[in-house]
């Protein structure tokens, strides 16, 4: 058996090490694991709901920052003395 591994270029250290390491538990990747697929660890609603809570943060949070710029731009138009066009925000005047 030694002469057939040295032909082959196996030696017994690489073997030796490997056992030694095996029976420690220093190979983790041969330790058996359960197959198949992963159980997600959040449902698919609630990822749904914690992507549309965060999407109404961002809404709520652009929409606070609109309001502040219109109030600045009022502001602005009443010490200009600049009168305020009352157009409709939909388009059309």
């Amino acid at each position: 058996m030694g002469a057939l591994l040295r032909r082959e270029g196996q030696y017994s250290f690489p073997r030796t090490t490997w056992r030694r390491r095996h029976d420690a538990g220093a190979l983790a990747g041969l330790t058996p694991h359960q197959r198949g697929r992963k159980a997600n660890p959040r449902p698919v609603a609630t990822q749904r709901l914690a992507a549309l809570e965060q999407e109404n943060e961002r809404l709520r949070q652009q929409l606070q920052q609109a309001e502040t710029i219109i109030e600045v731009q009022k502001k602005l138009s009443s010490l200009l003395g600049i009168p305020m066009s009352h157009t409709k925000t939909n388009g059309s005047a």
